[in-house]
């Protein structure tokens, strides 16, 4: 195996590297990383796609409706289905609570699923 065939080094960028068993080496700045980390960036294709229950894609800024009554954790206040929230923003790093509005109750963390957008 020619070392052309080998990934450059993520730390420096040079062309140097050689594979020891799982891992890949860069002699010029010592960086050492995973075989599987290097093939896995190829597939990253950036954040996921957030969508409404109905499959249609949100975006920020974009108005939604509630399509169930939700009960929010450690209060009394009921979210009533038909509500409209105006001016979401996408969160992709907060598990599946995935929208992030405010609404006449206050700020809220939403699932995607119990919405739709209008």
């Amino acid at each position: 195996m020619s070392t052309s065939s080998f990934p450059s080094c993520p730390q420096c960028g040079l062309d140097n590297t050689y594979p020891d068993g799982e891992m890949f080496i860069c002699p010029d700045c010592a960086h050492e990383w995973s075989a599987r980390a290097a093939d896995s960036s190829d597939e990253d294709s950036g954040p996921r796609t957030i969508k409404d229950a109905n499959g249609t894609p949100l975006a920020d800024g974009d108005t939604v409706l509630l399509i169930k009554d939700l009960k929010v954790k450690g209060s009394s206040t009921v979210l009533k289905k038909g509500s409209k929230i105006k001016g979401i923003r996408l969160v992709y790093d907060n598990g599946d609570h995935d929208v992030d509005c405010k609404t006449e109750q206050g700020p809220f963390t939403l699932k995607s699923e119990f919405l739709k957008k209008a």
